[in-house]
């Protein structure tokens, strides 16, 4: 009789044990897969955000300027000035007043060439971040601005000088630091961070 209990003990100790272990593995199987299905979830989410970053830099303000055969001379300073990237990558948003290649071309060639330097890389990006607001500002936007504002709008450009635009009859102009102007010639190019309006000058701030 006691050998038969010591048995049923026995039994029963071995089937608590199995339930345990049983328990045990149902757990961690429940564990691993709570982990795999975060995995993935991040892995999915990285790639999502890879998609999304690389959309968002196909149609950035650099790649839409790369695509303009007239913006060539403008693409090539961002790329001296190291602000190509930034115009690639950054979310801004942006408003890029872009000189075309005949307003470089207005530029004495020296000068232009001097700016081109690596040595002078922080003028050119001056000279560049002067033709940059924050901000996405469209053409009728600008117009709006200039006749609530008694026909001038002044804009802080990245750089923390100031550029105004004012109508010449229906086009916007931009009257620099030094009282110059230039007359917007192709306006609201759209981007993903931003919009361009092409320029026939280059802009300087006050010297």
């Amino acid at each position: 009789m006691k050998l038969r209990k010591l048995m049923i003990v026995a039994v029963l100790s071995a089937i608590a044990f199995t339930s345990c272990e049983d328990n045990k593995k149902k757990e961690q199987d429940e564990k691993d897969k709570m982990e795999m299905q975060k995995m993935e979830a991040e892995r999915e989410a990285e790639m999502k955000a890879n998609e999304d970053r690389m959309q968002m830099e196909s149609n950035s303000i650099a790649s839409k300027a790369m695509a303009t055969a007239e913006l060539s001379t403008l693409v090539s300073a961002l790329k001296s000035a190291e602000l190509a990237q930034m115009m690639k990558e950054d979310e801004g948003p942006f408003t890029v007043f872009a000189p075309t290649n005949d307003a470089f071309a207005k530029v004495p060639k020296a000068t232009l060439d001097e700016l081109m330097m690596p040595e002078n890389k922080e003028k050119l990006q001056t000279v560049l971040k002067y033709h940059v607001v924050q901000d996405s500002i469209t053409s009728d936007m600008l117009a709006k601005w200039i006749k609530d504002n008694n026909g001038s709008y002044a804009m802080k450009t990245v750089d923390g000088a100031e550029l105004t635009a004012m109508m010449n009859g229906d086009n916007i102009v931009l009257k620099d630091g030094n009282g110059k102007t230039s007359t917007i010639v192709k306006a609201d190019i759209q981007a993903s961070n931003g919009v361009v309006h092409e320029i026939d000058a280059v802009v300087m701030k006050k010297s």
